[in-house]
């Protein structure tokens, strides 16, 4: 049986009490003011009213010494989400110029059991910028650890955005972002890095040059699950702001009529071939026997044009969406109904 928890909290034992400590027996601690009166009193652990007693001493004598450096890493490790302890510990770091590896290695420890903080991240940050490019690597690599454990963790990938565009590292990330996709073809955070660094990196010419193969890679994602919605989103967006070119890709519309044919999952197939037709999209009649089998098989009102039987199709098989479908058949372009 493993013993470190054990040896941990005995070596916690063995630290004495601040007060206790001969290197703080000039320091008065400061108590909290909460009033002669307080409505709730909380009752705060002896250890953590201590240290946050001696970190208000520090903090008003403005005292930016080793001592306060290491009075800080207590408080964060009793509350790391305390921004103004954050906040201290950075003027102590700069005006004594601690060398920031080291600081980087004690924000790597409190970060992996509080991945969700942002006091840390923005600590990280700070720390990170101030080291330069060179350490994109090691945040590249501190956010994949992070992602392994929660794909889906927002700070990670915030903090790994702002990596690439601040320091660097954009060589592998299309690559990494295809491994992820190869494990999880459902996750949405992994579709959208990948649509950030197509659009963003400066090594891939931006989302001109790299239509032609997203859309191959999002219609065969699309191919092998129809029903995730992640690729149908992420091949809109390859063509955002340009819908003369959406529907003039016949890639675009053959993916759609692929999936219908299939008679299953064809909902995201459904809904872009109605933003098609909206747009101005001339179908040819394959499509519309497609939908009139649709049509008869989800029981949807005979309706004239294919948009309203796309509309009507979509209420009968998305009820959870039925008003929505309901609220764009009304709505649609009098042109295509």
């Amino acid at each position: 049986m493993s013993t470190t928890s054990t040896d941990e909290e005995e070596e916690e034992e063995r630290i004495p009490p601040i007060h206790l400590r001969p290197e703080w027996s000039d320091v008065r601690p400061v108590p909290q003011n909460d009033g002669p009166h307080p409505v709730v009193a909380i009752a705060y652990r002896e250890e953590f009213r201590e240290t946050m007693d001696y970190f208000r001493a520090v903090q008003l004598s403005h005292e930016l010494s080793s001592r306060s450096l290491r009075l800080t890493a207590e408080a964060i490790g009793l509350n790391p989400g305390n921004y103004t302890i954050w906040h201290f510990r950075r003027l102590v770091l700069e005006a004594l110029n601690i060398d920031l590896h080291g600081e980087r290695d004690f924000v790597d420890h409190v970060a992996v059991s509080n991945s969700k903080n942002y006091q840390i991240w923005h600590h990280r940050r700070w720390v990170a910028e101030k080291l330069g490019p060179d350490a994109a690597v090691r945040e590249l690599e501190f956010t994949k650890k992070i992602l392994s454990l929660d794909a889906k963790n927002y700070h990670a990938w915030s903090h790994r955005q702002w990596v690439l565009q601040a320091l660097g590292g954009w060589e592998g990330e299309l690559a990494y972002c295809d491994k992820l996709l190869q494990d999880d073809i459902f996750n949405n955070s992994a579709w959208n890095q990948r649509y950030f660094v197509i659009t963003k990196s400066p090594q891939l010419g931006g989302l001109q040059d790299m239509r032609e193969s997203e859309v191959t890679y999002a219609v065969e994602a699309i191919l092998v699950n129809p029903e995730n919605e992640s690729p149908w989103r992420y091949l809109r967006g390859l063509y955002k702001g340009d819908t003369k070119l959406l529907i003039s890709d016949n890639q675009v519309s053959e993916v759609c009529l692929k999936v219908l044919k299939t008679n299953q999952n064809y909902i995201f197939a459904l809904s872009l071939l109605l933003d098609l037709l909206c747009y101005g999209f001339q179908p040819s009649g394959e499509f519309t026997g497609v939908i009139e089998g649709l049509r008869n098989t989800e029981r949807g009102s005979s309706d004239a044009s294919l948009a309203t039987s796309v509309c009507s199709i979509l209420e009968t098989s998305d009820p959870i969406r039925a008003n929505y479908w309901g609220w764009r058949r009304s709505t649609l372009p009098s042109e295509v109904c």
